[in-house]
C-alpha cells in the first residue's frame, strides 16, 4: 500500500465530503479510492470515516489522523519543493484567483508584467466572482475584495474600492441630479444581485447607515450589464469604483452622492502562509503588491 497516496485520498475525501469527489479530484476510479481508504483503515485497525448517503465525516480517530496526515503531506510537499529548487529561485506554477472584472482590468496587467520578469514561473489565473477555498481548490494566492473573515490565512492590503452610485449625463439632464440618498426613491435604478439588494441601497449620513428603497426599473445579473444600461440612460446604478473607471474618464457616466458613500471595501492579497513561502509566491507578492497599490490609488 502506498501510504502517502492513501493519506492524500483520505484527506481529499474528508475535505470534499465524499469519495466520489476525491476520485474526480485525482482522476482515478471511485472503486480505487474506496479500496485504498479501506486498506488504510485495515492497516490502522480503526475506522476513519463515518459513511452515509449524504456526506462523509471523520470519526474521532479519523479527525486526529486527518490532522496528522495534513502535517505529513505538507512536510513531504515542502521537502519536494525544496529539492526541486522552489525555495532557492522563482520557478514552477503559481495558481492565482481573482474577481472577474477586477482580475481582467487590474490583476492581468500585473501578471503579464510578472511573467516577463520571471521567465521560469508559469501562472494559472482563474477569474471567478465566488469565493474560492485556497487549500481545497489548490490556489497559492487569492485577490479578495471586501471584509475578510477571521481565519488562519495571511492577508496583505493593497488598497480599497469604493461603492459608488452613477448615471449618464443624458439621464441626469432629463430626470435631475439627486442631492440626497432619499431622492433616489423617485428615480429609476438599475440593480444586480451581488453588490446590493435589488430593493435597498445603503448609504452613510453622519455615523448612521441609511437604507433607501429604490425602484428597480431594470434588474440584471452582472455589473457590466448594469453599467451598459446606465450609459444608455436607463437609470442610476450602484457599482464598484474600478468597474466604471473608463466610463468616468470618457464622461459617459458621472458619480453621484459621493459624500454619502459607505466605507470603502479593502482589497487584499491572501495566501495560506504556512511555513516558508515558496520563492515564486514571495516574488509575486513583492512584484504585485506595489503595482496594485498604485493602480488602486488612481481610483480614489
Amino acid at each position: 500500500m502506498d501510504r502517502l497516496e492513501a493519506m492524500s485520498l483520505f484527506v481529499a475525501a474528508v475535505e470534499a465530503g465524499s469519495l466520489s469527489a476525491a476520485s474526480r479530484r485525482f482522476g482515478i476510479p471511485l472503486a480505487t479510492v474506496s479500496r485504498k481508504v479501506s486498506d488504510l483503515e485495515r492497516h490502522l485497525n480503526t475506522r476513519l470515516l463515518n459513511r452515509s448517503t449524504r456526506r462523509l465525516t471523520p470519526t474521532d480517530a479519523g479527525q486526529a489522523y486527518l490532522a496528522a496526515c495534513r502535517r505529513i503531506l505538507d512536510d513531504v510537499g515542502e521537502a519536494e519543493r525544496t529539492a526541486a529548487g522552489e525555495y532557492s529561485a522563482p520557478t514552477g506554477e503559481l495558481a492565482i484567483t481573482a474577481p472577474v472584472v477586477f482580475g481582467r482590468l487590474h490583476v492581468l496587467p500585473v501578471v503579464t508584467g510578472f511573467l516577463a520578469a520571471y521567465p521560469d514561473v508559469d501562472i494559472r489565473l482563474t477569474l471567478a466572482d465566488h469565493i474560492t477555498q485556497l487549500v481545497e481548490d489548490h490556489f497559492d494566492l487569492a485577490i479578495r475584495i471586501g471584509q475578510l473573515p477571521d481565519s488562519s490565512l495571511v492577508a496583505m492590503g493593497v488598497g480599497a474600492i469604493r461603492r459608488v452610485v452613477c448615471a449618464s449625463p443624458a439621464y441626469l439632464g432629463e430626470h435631475g441630479t439627486p442631492i440626497t440618498p432619499e431622492e433616489l426613491e423617485t428615480h429609476d435604478c438599475i440593480t444586480f444581485e451581488g453588490l446590493a439588494s435589488a430593493a435597498t441601497w445603503s448609504f452613510i449620513k453622519g455615523k448612521a447607515e441609511i437604507p433607501i428603497q429604490v425602484h428597480s426599473r431594470l434588474q440584471v445579473n452582472t455589473a457590466e450589464a448594469a453599467i451598459d444600461a446606465a450609459i444608455a440612460g436607463v437609470g442610476l446604478t450602484k457599482v464598484l469604483s474600478y468597474q466604471i473607471e473608463a466610463a468616468l474618464r470618457s464622461g459617459t457616466l458621472r458619480l453621484l452622492l459621493e459624500e454619502f458613500e459607505p466605507a470603502p471595501w479593502p482589497v487584499n492579497l491572501v495566501h495560506a502562509g504556512h511555513g516558508l513561502l515558496p520563492v515564486k509566491l514571495r516574488a509575486f507578492l513583492d512584484f504585485a503588491g506595489p503595482r496594485l497599490k498604485e493602480r488602486l490609488a488612481r481610483l480614489k
